[in-house]
Order: structure tokens, then sequence, then C-alpha cells
């Protein structure tokens, strides 16, 4: 029977405060949304809001080996598709948040992004490299159809001509062809379309707010017929749930179009690993156990690995059976077959009257 608390629509099924921080346990208040979540049996629906906020910086910056970029865009924080299993979630403890409901529903955008993009490339011997968008949450959540500041980096991209990636589950990507098509005549650009499941009652309750996968494939395919580099991310790949569809996503994503794949085993850090168990429990009673099981095996007994190297693959038996599984696949239709460099040498600097006085 589900639970009474689990809100339909919504990916995380509880909205515990964390403790990593100290911060003080919520109790309700017994307001009248308490009082009407006691005589209906069904909690209130869930609003989504949105925040503005103001930083001071926009680039963010990474030394990670193992990650294939050094800085990346974040226009938004907190991600309103929902995905059970987003490793960016525990982010929103620094809010004070729970990063269970309160990271799919209380948002935050920063709509000066453009600007402080701007003069961060316009700073004295600023050295591009590629800039990555969709590395911790969704740039094409739903709310940038409001805000519409990936769209407003982006124009700033292409007049500086600066290499840039992005990592989406929306084909709202597709609204900005218009600036990624002569990005990518200049080999400035590439999209990573991330596709975690075909089956469409497996992705209602593991990514409930994102488009549908058919979708997703569908804007890989008007990508690559417009020029644009498409890549698909099966990402992640989650045992007993997911691991089966490997090979008909990658046998998809040659179908559409796309330059290549690649995958990510599920990882579980911090706050994460307790939300998908609840989830587990949830939609896959008959398998939980089984699933956590696999899980582990491939993070060395524990629920996450946070190890350099090893997180974004895992070890292990059956790390290595699905490592080769994805090898065959992508060596079957083709894919993988160059690498794509964006350049860096066409980079111009923002122009300006206030950026010509530095």
């Amino acid at each position: 029977m589900p639970r009474p608390d689990v809100r339909p629509g919504r990916g995380a099924p509880e909205n515990r405060t964390p403790t990593r921080f100290g911060l003080a346990v919520r109790e309700a208040d017994g307001d009248w949304l308490d009082a009407r979540e006691e005589q209906d049996g069904e909690p209130p629906p869930l609003r989504t809001t949105v925040t503005i906020e103001k930083p001071k910086t926009i680039i963010a910056r990474n030394s990670s080996p193992d990650i294939g970029f050094d800085r990346s865009i974040n226009a938004y924080r907190g991600c309103e598709h929902g995905c059970i299993y987003c490793f960016a979630r525990p982010t929103h403890a620094y809010h004070d948040l729970s990063p269970g409901l309160d990271f799919e529903s209380k948002l935050f955008a920063k709509p000066n992004a453009p600007e402080l993009l701007r003069k961060e490339l316009g700073k004295p011997g600023y050295v591009p490299r590629p800039i990555a968008m969709g590395t911790n949450t969704d740039p094409y959540q739903p709310i940038e159809n409001h805000y519409r500041i990936t769209r407003a980096c982006i124009e700033v991209l292409l007049e500086t001509k600066h290499p840039l990636t992005i990592t989406t589950k929306s084909d709202r990507v597709l609204r900005d062809l218009d600036l990624l098509v002569p990005m990518a005549e200049q080999r400035l650009v590439s999209v990573a379309l991330s596709v975690t499941s075909l089956t469409p009652q497996i992705s209602r309750t593991l990514e409930p707010r994102a488009p549908s996968a058919r979708k997703r494939m569908a804007a890989v395919k008007r990508l690559s017929e417009a020029g644009v580099t498409a890549w698909v991310a099966i990402a992640p790949v989650i045992p007993a749930v997911t691991d089966h569809e490997l090979e008909h996503i990658v046998e998809a994503a040659a179908e559409a179009g796309a330059k290549g794949v690649f995958y990510l085993p599920v990882r579980l850090p911090f706050e994460v690993a307790p939300l998908f168990r609840a989830w587990l429990d949830e939609h896959y009673p008959d398998r939980a156990e089984k699933v956590m099981s696999i899980i582990q095996s491939m993070r060395g007994g524990r629920d996450n690995d946070p190890n350099w190297f090893t997180r974004m693959q895992g070890f292990g038996p059956w790390a290595e059976l699905l490592r080769t599984r994805f090898q065959i696949a992508v060596r079957k239709h083709g894919l993988n077959q160059e690498k794509m460099k964006l350049r860096t040498d066409l980079f111009e600097p923002p122009q300006g009257p206030q950026l010509r006085l530095l």
C-alpha cells in the first residue's frame, strides 16, 4: 500500500531535515494545512517556489581528476525534475533545506548569471576551456521556460566564441537551436541527453517531472540533423531496475544519430542513499535488498564510494560485467569512433565600455 505522505508526481518519498550540518529537526506546526492532511487522508499539493539568488561569481571551478571539465555554470539550484538518484540533492542542505522534496520544489534562480559570465570572461588573463552546463542541476528544467537564464548565458558564449558542453534530461534544449547551430558550425558546442530508461513505467517514478525518453531521443535526432554534436548519457545505470536496458539505449542512441554514448553506475552520496532506499521500498519492495546489495558490491561494501577514479565507474565483478556489456554494444553499433575536441582558439573577450577600461 502506498505511503500516505508520498506525493504523486514528485520524486522523493520523504522530506527529512538533514543532520549532517547540525540542523534542527522540523516538526509539523499544527496549522490548517496539517489539519487538512489528517482530514482528507492525503498530503496537501506541493507547490514549486523560486527564490532569486544573487551570487558574486557564476563560473565554478573544480580540480577533480576523474571529471572531464574544470569549470561549470549552474543557473539554478535544486531541480524540479525530481530524479531520485540525483547526486546534487545534498547541496540543498547548505540552505537549511531538505535534499528530499525541498530540493525539487524549493528552487533558486540566478538571473544575473549572464552579467557575471560576461564580467568573468572579460577578466585580463582569462584562458578559455569548455564550460559545462548541467553538471549539478538541469539547465533546462521547467523554470527555464520563464527565467531563460541558460539561454542568456549561451548568448554570451556564442558572442565570445567560447566552447560549451551541455548535459540535460530535457528536449527544451531544442528551443535554443538558433544559438547552438552557429556554435556547432565553429566546433564550439556538444550536447548530451541523459537517458536512464526507455520504459515509461520506470521513468515516471525514477524522474517524475523530466520529459519522456521518447522526447529526449527525438531531441538527439533533431540536434544531429541540425549539425550539433549529440551524445547520449546512460546515467545512471541502476542494477536490477534499469541495467537490462543498457543495450537497448545504446541501440536507440545510434538510431537517433548520436555521435557516441557513455554511462555511469548509480552513485548514492550523503543524504541520497536514504532517499533512494525509501524510494526502493515504495516502488520496488520485491527487490530492494538485491538492488542495494549489487550497488554495495561495486562500492567496496558501502552505499557510496567517494574515491577518485573508482567513484564514476565502480569496481568488482558486477561493474566489470556492466563495462563489458557496454563496450560490446558500442562496437556493435559503431559509436564512440572519435572524440570531438571543442575549439578554444576562436575566443574573443566580451566587448563593452566597462570591460575596455580594465
